[in-house]
């Protein structure tokens, strides 16, 4: 259905009998995840800082980098659902 979109709102939320509790479980794992993951990001750049040009050169050439990088744009637009999903949240708890 062109158009349409699978974002859950704090009506339909309640309207699926979305269980609050457990709703609050997985944006805690969700939040611990991206916390995590926004750490090693850290480290890597820290790890980065302490090779030579040449050996960040190569290594900024391998399939594993491009991965990685690939995945932080996926971090990025997953923030931006964890975010909405926190809305939601918030929206629930004040209901």
């Amino acid at each position: 259905m062109a158009g349409e979109t699978n974002q859950l709102t704090p009506h339909d939320a309640k309207e699926a009998d979305l269980d609050y509790e457990q709703a609050r479980l997985a944006y805690s794992i969700i939040q611990s995840l991206l916390e995590h993951t926004r750490v090693v990001s850290d480290l890597i750049a820290v790890m980065a800082q302490a090779l030579d040009e040449d050996t960040q050169r190569a290594l900024t050439q391998t399939p594993v980098w491009t991965a990685y990088l690939d995945s932080r744009r996926d971090l990025d637009h997953t923030r931006a659902g964890v975010e909405k999903f926190a809305e939601v949240m918030k929206q629930l708890s004040e209901d």
